[in-house]
C-alpha cells in the first residue's frame, strides 16, 4: 500500500494549497486502488472508488490501461463491483476517448458474446480517436464477415459520431468580465514564471490574472447562474504574444464547461472577446477546445465631417465607444444570425459571423477541433473499406480559386502541401485547406501539455509524414531547479520514445542541449516550401512558412502529420534605397513597423502573412525579421531569397544538422540523415533550375503592398513599451518606435540582455568586435550596468571558439555558465559585469530568470509585456525596451542610452549586417 499511502500524503499537502487530489496517471498506484476496491472490507475502499471513477486520467496513460482492463473484467463479469455495473463500466469506457479503452471496446465488440458485442459497438460508434491498429482490426473483422464490425463501419461512414451530437445552441447569454484594458497577453492568463505547473491544471489555474479576478469571476457566475462568463480585452486584442494552450485551459477552467464528469479539471468551450478581436494563434487554440472567440468592435475610430480619422495630440486615432462591455454587462450571442445583441436579444451590437463559420460551428458542436479532424479521417476510412461514397456530413472546405490570378508565396506553399484537393485545382487566400506538415517543434514549458494531448488522443508514435520534429529544453535552460529536474527528463523520455529528436537524451549518451527551439527548427527546415508547426508564437522560420501553435495543435501535427487552416492573406514587403553602414538589421525591422503604421494608420500585418523580399540575407539572420512578425500579430511570415542565398542557407543548415548527428542526437529512424538528404535534393533542384527558390507570381494579389525606404533609416531605433502612457491601452505594445536621440543620452539603463531566438551568430560576432574596440580605448572594460548574454545554440558557441571570438567573451565576463554545475536557483540580484549564460531563452521567457523589479532593461527580446522580462517595483514600473545588439551592449557600458555620435564611434569598422536586398525588389 506504499504508493497509495504516499498518494494520501500528497493529497494532504495539496489540501494546504487549496487543491484537490492530483489526477492519477500511474498504473502501479491505480493497481493498488483497484485491489482496495475489490476488498469489500478495506478501510480505503470508498475513497478508492471515487479516485478510480472520477480522478484517473484517460487516453494512453499507464493508469488508463489499468482502468480499461478492470472495466473489461466488470463487463465480462469476471469481477463484481456493486457500485460499477456493466452498463456504468461501458459509460466510463466511453469517456476515456481512446487508447486502451478502444482496445478493450474492440475486444468486446469483436468477441463471442453477442449482447456485449452490440453494447460495445454502440459505444464505439461515439468514438473518433482510432489509429491504424484499431481500424485494421475493424477492417479485418468486416472482411471476415463479422456483422458487428460492418455495423460499426457503416456508422462511421455515415459519421454518426458527429450527426448524433446535439446542435449548437441558437442563443447563448454571456456576462462580461474585463480581463484588462488594452491587449491581453497570454502571460496574464498563464504567466511564464508558472510554466512548471501547466500540466497540473488545477494548480496552474490559480495563476490566471489574480486571485481577486478569480473571485470576481466566481461572483459573476453565482449572480448569473444561467449565463456564461465571457473574458474580454477592452480596447485591445485578446491573447497576444503566444498561442499558450495553458492560457485557454485556464480561461476554460474558470469560465468554461467540464468536458466529462469523470475527467477532473479538463474544461472546454470558453468564450473570449476583444475590441480588436482575438490574436490569430490564440484563436486557433480556442478552437481546439470548441470555444468561441468574438471580434467585438465596441470601439471605433472617430471620424470628422469628411470621413477622416480624428487624431489626438500624439497623432493617434481617437476612438469612440459604440457600446459598453464593462464587467457585468449581459450580452446575447445568436449563432444562427451570427450577431451579438444586448441583454434583451433585440438590439444589434456587432456582426460576429467570423466566429461562426461552418467549420468553427463544427468545432463548437464536437467539443473541439480534434474530434472533427479525426472524425473526417475515420469517415473516409470507413467509406473506403465498405466501398461506398461517404455522405456529405461535414461542411465542405471553402475553396477560393480566381481564374488567371497568380499565387503569393504562401499560396504556393499551401497548394504544394494540400491534402484532399482535386488534382489541378489552384486555391487562393480564404480557402480552407488540409496540409501536410513537414517540421514540428515542441518546447519544454508547453511540452508536458503536448504529452497530455497526445495521451488524450491515444497517439503513441510520430506520423511518418513528418520529416523531422524536435523537443527543446530552452525555456527551462537557465535554472536546473527541482521543478525542471522533475519535469524535463520525463518530457524528454516520452518525446524521444515517440520519435522526436530531443534536446536531452534519456539514455544519457549525449550532452543535454538547451538550444533555443526556433533556432534549431530554423536549422532543420531544409525546404523553402515546407509547412512548420511549433509550440510557440515565435515559430517563424525564414525558410518555408511556420505557424506558432498551441500544445494541442502541435500534438495533432505530430500524431497525424497534418494541420487544417485557411490560406491567409499576405502583405508584400519590399525595400528601396540603401542601408547606411552604421545601421543594424534590427533597425530595418523597426523601420518596417514604423513606416507601415505611418502609411496605413492600422496594423495591416495583423492576422496575415508578411511576405518579405529579403534578397541576400542568410536564413540565420533573416529570422530576426520573420520572428518579429509575431509581435505584430501576423499569422506568419515568408522570406523570399534569391537562389544563391537559399543554397548558402541550406548548406549552413546541413552543417548544423551534421553536428547534431556527430553529437549523437540521431534516432533509430535516421531523421537527421533524412533531412540532409532532403537538403541535398533541394539544392540540386535550385542549381539545375528545375525548381528555383520560392517566389510569388508576378500577378499575385495581396491585401496590401508596402515598400520600406531604407534611406530614411539614419539612427538606431528602439521599441518602447511606453509604460507611463496616459492611455493604458497603448502601453506594452510594439507600436511606439523611437530614435535613440529621443532619449538625449539621458535615460538610465539598469540591465542589458542579448540573447534568445532574436539573435544569431552575427550578433555574437558584433559583441566580440565591440569588446575589442573598447579594449583599444581602455584595456579594462567597465560595465555601468549588467550585461546578460545568452547565445542561441551550443553550435554557435563552438563556432565562436573555433574562430577565436569566445576568448574575448571569457576575458571580460564576470560569470560563465558551467554545464557540469548548472544554477539550481534563479538569480535575483545582478552585479555590473557581463554574464555568459547557457544557450536558451533566459530573461526573454521570464519563467526563471528576471531582471530586478522596477529595472529599465535594454534587450534584444521582443517580449515587452508587463512583468515578462521585468516586474514592477512598488515605486517604479519595470520596462523592457527592444533594441539592436550594439545599442544594448553600449547602453550597459554607459549605464544609459547612448547618443548617436557615441553609437557611431562604438560600431565603427563593424559589419553590422549583410542585408542588401535587390534594389529592384519593390518592382519584383
Amino acid at each position: 500500500m506504499s504508493l497509495y499511502l504516499d498518494y494520501l500524503k500528497e493529497i494532504e499537502s495539496r489540501k494546504e494549497q487549496g487543491l484537490s487530489p492530483k489526477p492519477i496517471e500511474d498504473s502501479a498506484l491505480l493497481a493498488e486502488i483497484i485491489a482496495q476496491i475489490k476488498d469489500p472490507a478495506h478501510e480505503h475502499r470508498a475513497d478508492s472508488l471515487k479516485y478510480f471513477i472520477y480522478n484517473t486520467l484517460p487516453g494512453t496513460t499507464s493508469a488508463a490501461a489499468e482502468k480499461a482492463g478492470f472495466l473489461k473484467e466488470i463487463i465480462l463479469r469476471r469481477a463484481t463491483v456493486e457500485e460499477i455495473s456493466p452498463n456504468f463500466a461501458f459509460e466510463l469506457l466511453a469517456h476515456m476517448k481512446g487508447g486502451p479503452s478502444i482496445t478493450v471496446l474492440l475486444d468486446l465488440a469483436l468477441g463471442e458474446d453477442i449482447a456485449i458485442a452490440e453494447q460495445a459497438a454502440e459505444v464505439l460508434k461515439t468514438q473518433v480517436f482510432l489509429y491504424e491498429a484499431d481500424t485494421d482490426r475493424l477492417a479485418a473483422a468486416h472482411t471476415s464477415g463479422n456483422a458487428v464490425a460492418t455495423d460499426i463501419l457503416t456508422s462511421y461512414a455515415n459519421a454518426e459520431f458527429f450527426t448524433k451530437l446535439p446542435d449548437v445552441e441558437e442563443t447563448i447569454q454571456v456576462v462580461t468580465y474585463v480581463a484588462a484594458e488594452g491587449d491581453v497577453s497570454t502571460d496574464l492568463l498563464s504567466p511564464g514564471n508558472q510554466a512548471h505547473s501547466r500540466s497540473d491544471r488545477e494548480l496552474h489555474g490559480k495563476c490566471m490574472i489574480s486571485e481577486a479576478a478569480q473571485a470576481e469571476i466566481e461572483a459573476l457566475k453565482a449572480e448569473h447562474p444561467d449565463k456564461r462568463v465571457m473574458l474580454v480585452a477592452e480596447k485591445g486584442t485578446m491573447g497576444v504574444g503566444s498561442s499558450r494552450m495553458s492560457g485557454v485551459n485556464n480561461v476554460a477552467l474558470w469560465t468554461g464547461k467540464q468536458a466529462s464528469p469523470y475527467v477532473p479539471f479538463v474544461n472546454i468551450a470558453p468564450i473570449v472577446g476583444g475590441t480588436n478581436g482575438i490574436s490569430p494563434i490564440f484563436l486557433t487554440t480556442v478552437g481546439v477546445t470548441g470555444g468561441i472567440g468574438l471580434d467585438l468592435k465596441n470601439w471605433v475610430k472617430k471620424l470628422d465631417a469628411d470621413g477622416q480619422a480624428v487624431k489626438d495630440a500624439n497623432g493617434d486615432p481617437v476612438l469612440e465607444q459604440r457600446y459598453s462591455i464593462d464587467t457585468g454587462t449581459v450580452l446575447t450571442i445568436n449563432t444562427r444570425t451570427k450577431t451579438l445583441y444586448d441583454a434583451t436579444g433585440t438590439q444589434e451590437l456587432a456582426d460576429i459571423s467570423s466566429a461562426f463559420t461552418p467549420q468553427k460551428l463544427e468545432f463548437i458542436r464536437a467539443g473541439g477541433s480534434y474530434a472533427v479532424v479525426f472524425g473526417k479521417k475515420l469517415q473516409t476510412f470507413a467509406a473506403e473499406t465498405l466501398g461506398v461514397d461517404a455522405p456529405d456530413v461535414f461542411a465542405p472546405s471553402k475553396e477560393v480559386s480566381h481564374a488567371g490570378q497568380g499565387l503569393t508565396a504562401v499560396e504556393k506553399i499551401f497548394n504544394r502541401n494540400a491534402v484532399g484537393v482535386e488534382e489541378g485545382k489552384v486555391l487562393h487566400a480564404g480557402s480552407d485547406v488540409r496540409v501536410n506538415v513537414n517540421i514540428v517543434g515542441s518546447q519544454d514549458t508547453t511540452g508536458l501539455m503536448t504529452v497530455q494531448e497526445l495521451e488524450a488522443m491515444a497517439a503513441t508514435v510520430i506520423s511518418p509524414k513528418v520529416d523531422g520534429a524536435y523537443q527543446s529544453g530552452c525555456h527551462t535552460a537557465s535554472v536546473w531547479d527541482l521543478k525542471a529536474q522533475k519535469n524535463i527528463p520525463k518530457l524528454m523520455g516520452f518525446m524521444n520514445a515517440f520519435g522526436l529528436i530531443t534536446a536531452r537524451d534519456p539514455k544519457g549518451v549525449y550532452h543535454p542541449m538547451t538550444d533555443v527551439i526556433h533556432k534549431v527548427l530554423n536549422d532543420i527546415t531544409v525546404d523553402d516550401r515546407a509547412v512548420i508547426i511549433g509550440g510557440d508564437s515565435h515559430t517563424r522560420m525564414s525558410k518555408g512558412v511556420a505557424f506558432g501553435a498551441d500544445s494541442g495543435t502541435v500534438a495533432l501535427a505530430l500524431a497525424t502529420g497534418e494541420a487544417t487552416m485557411p490560406i491567409p492573406e499576405s502583405v508584400k514587403v519590399t525595400f528601396k534605397g540603401r542601408l547606411k553602414d552604421h545601421m543594424d538589421f534590427r533597425d530595418v525591422v523597426h523601420a518596417t513597423q514604423a513606416q507601415m503604421l505611418k502609411q496605413f494608420g492600422d496594423n495591416v500585418f495583423q492576422g496575415r502573412v508578411v511576405e518579405v523580399h529579403i534578397g541576400t540575407l542568410l536564413a540565420d539572420q533573416a529570422f530576426t525579421f520573420t520572428d518579429w512578425t509575431a509581435e505584430m500579430k501576423a499569422k506568419a511570415a515568408v522570406c523570399i531569397s534569391n537562389d544563391d542565398t537559399l543554397i548558402e542557407s541550406l548548406e549552413l543548415a546541413k552543417s548544423r544538422i551534421q553536428i547534431m548527428i556527430d553529437k549523437g542526437m540521431e534516432n533509430d529512424a535516421r531523421t537527421l540523415h533524412g533531412l540532409i538528404e532532403k537538403a541535398d535534393q533541394r539544392i540540386a533542384e535550385i542549381r539545375s533550375g528545375s525548381e528555383p527558390a520560392l517566389k510569388p507570381d508576378s500577378n499575385a494579389q495581396y491585401f496590401a503592398e508596402f515598400v520600406v525606404d531604407l534611406d530614411q533609416i539614419d539612427e538606431p531605433m528602439i521599441a518602447d513599451p511606453d509604460v507611463n502612457n496616459a492611455d493604458v491601452s497603448r502601453r506594452y505594445t510594439h507600436d511606439t518606435i523611437r530614435p535613440v536621440s529621443y532619449y538625449k543620452a539621458e535615460k538610465k539603463v539598469d540591465l542589458g540582455f542579448v540573447g534568445s531566438c532574436m539573435v544569431h551568430k552575427g550578433d555574437m560576432k558584433i559583441i566580440a568586435h565591440m569588446l575589442r574596440n573598447l579594449e583599444k580605448q581602455n584595456s579594462k572594460i567597465e560595465f555601468k550596468a549588467p550585461l546578460v548574454v545568452a547565445p542561441p545554440t551550443y553550435n554557435i558557441i563552438d563556432e565562436l571558439k573555433a574562430e577565436g571570438d569566445w576568448e574575448i567573451f571569457q576575458k571580460h565576463a564576470g560569470f560563465e555558465f558551467d554545464d557540469a554545475a548548472p544554477k539550481s536557483s534563479a538569480r535575483v540580484k545582478y552585479e555590473n559585469i557581463m554574464y555568459l549564460e547557457r544557450p536558451g531563452c533566459n530573461l526573454c521567457m521570464g519563467n526563471q530568470e528576471k531582471a530586478e523589479k522596477g529595472d529599465t532593461v535594454m534587450a534584444t527580446s521582443t517580449r515587452l509585456f508587463q512583468g515578462r522580462v521585468v516586474e514592477d517595483a512598488d515605486d517604479k514600473k519595470g520596462e523592457s525596451l527592444l533594441a539592436s545588439t550594439p545599442v544594448v551592449v553600449l547602453s550597459t557600458i554607459l549605464g544609459r542610452t547612448p547618443s548617436v555620435d557615441e553609437y557611431k564611434a562604438a560600431v565603427e569598422g563593424i559589419e553590422l549586417t549583410q542585408f542588401a536586398p535587390p534594389l529592384d525588389a519593390a518592382r519584383a
